[in-house]
């Protein structure tokens, strides 16, 4: 179908969120703003602090900048719009804005998939073949595995997309999740959705259980590795590094799972809500969170540089309390100066008699 004919459609649905339940309206409301803000400014302070420190620039810390922007991304995706659902009671989406918020979440979810993979990757060759780290983990290897898993994302995605663009939609119009999820959508369309459902099953094969299963590999592998070491400062390091990525995928993979790949007797439209609640909004929350306190590199510095700011923030708060000060007095003792001169002035003036005379 033509973007033209897209547009043009007089489609529109109504997302349910989570009005079902009006008694949490309100504290609901305030814990998706919260979670939102925090997501914004957890992975914003992990991206400038990576930009920021020549110490971080580093592969690891250069898979962990674009996961943080990825976050970012994937949790403005949807949660903007479930808020506005909240505060509005309005959750009217048109069909276009319905593809275009699928497309954007669909290629975000691959583009992580394989994101983590690349990660698992990169602690496999630190761990297992450190002295060709260098080679195989080169700026330029960076650069193109993070602009493979970008561009995977964003051209795997206009699949399904474009067949459910095709659809007719003859059934009730309310999508009974807080975004327009392909699986929630299909439940509404009256045609024949035998081909999507392949293409669903067959991308869910290549394009997450395979990065999955890579992931698996490479962490099956650095764990015998590690057993190998014979140092146990050595075994703590090596496990220390691969900590917080492992606990990264799991919850990621773990809530991915738990939604889409299960038999369709055992779907319950209230557990999907709730789990892509994990995956799209608290999950993106908790990485810089993980990824900071398991990581003491990434503490250390994070540290210097609140110190470093803070310092300068009070010197420079010094600084101009300082300058309103002189600046205040300079005002202060002009005032004082020109009122002594009209004091003065009045003391020594002539005083005159009633009849017109100096009195002296």
């Amino acid at each position: 179908m033509e973007l033209k004919e897209i547009f043009n459609k007089n489609y529109s649905f109504i997302l349910v969120g989570f009005s079902d339940l009006p008694e949490l309206h309100y504290p609901l409301l305030v814990s998706f703003y919260l979670v939102y803000v925090l997501t914004l400014i957890g992975n914003t302070v992990i991206v400038a602090v990576v930009l920021m420190n020549n110490p971080l620039h580093s592969p690891m810390y250069y898979f962990l900048c674009n996961l943080a922007f990825l976050d970012i991304c994937y949790t403005t995706t949807t949660l903007p719009k479930l808020i506005q659902l909240h505060s509005e009671q309005d959750g009217t989406i048109c069909f276009a804005s319905c593809l275009l918020q699928q497309y954007f979440y669909i290629s975000f979810a691959v583009s992580e998939y394989f994101l983590l993979a690349a990660m698992a990757y990169d602690r496999y060759v630190a761990i297992c073949k450190p002295l060709h780290y260098s080679v195989l983990m080169s700026r330029k290897v960076c650069v193109l595995l993070a602009k493979g898993c970008w561009v995977i994302g964003f051209v795997s995605s206009s699949v399904p997309i474009s067949f459910s663009s095709g659809f007719q939609f003859c059934r009730s119009k309310m999508i009974n999740h807080f975004f327009c999820d392909l699986t929630a959508l299909l439940k509404l369309a009256c045609n024949k959705i035998s081909d999507i459902q392949v293409v669903i099953f067959t991308e869910s094969i290549t394009l997450a259980l395979l990065p999955f299963l890579f992931t698996l590999a490479s962490y099956a592998t650095i764990v015998h590795t590690i057993l190998g070491i014979h140092s146990e400062t050595g075994r703590s390091k090596a496990f220390s590094t691969c900590a917080s990525h492992l606990t990264v995928v799991g919850l990621f993979y773990g809530t991915m799972i738990g939604v889409y790949m299960r038999p369709s007797s055992m779907y319950f439209p209230a557990h999907d809500k709730l789990f892509a609640l994990l995956y799209t909004a608290v999950i993106p929350m908790l990485n810089p969170i993980i990824y900071t306190l398991r990581n003491t590199e990434v503490t250390d510095v994070l540290r210097k540089t609140v110190t470093v700011y803070l310092l300068r923030w009070h010197i420079g708060l010094r600084e101009h309390i300082s300058e309103f000060a002189i600046v205040f007095c300079h005002f202060l003792s002009k005032a004082l100066r020109k009122n002594l001169a009209s004091l003065q002035n009045a003391c020594c003036r002539p005083k005159k008699d009633p009849k017109g005379f100096n009195v002296q």
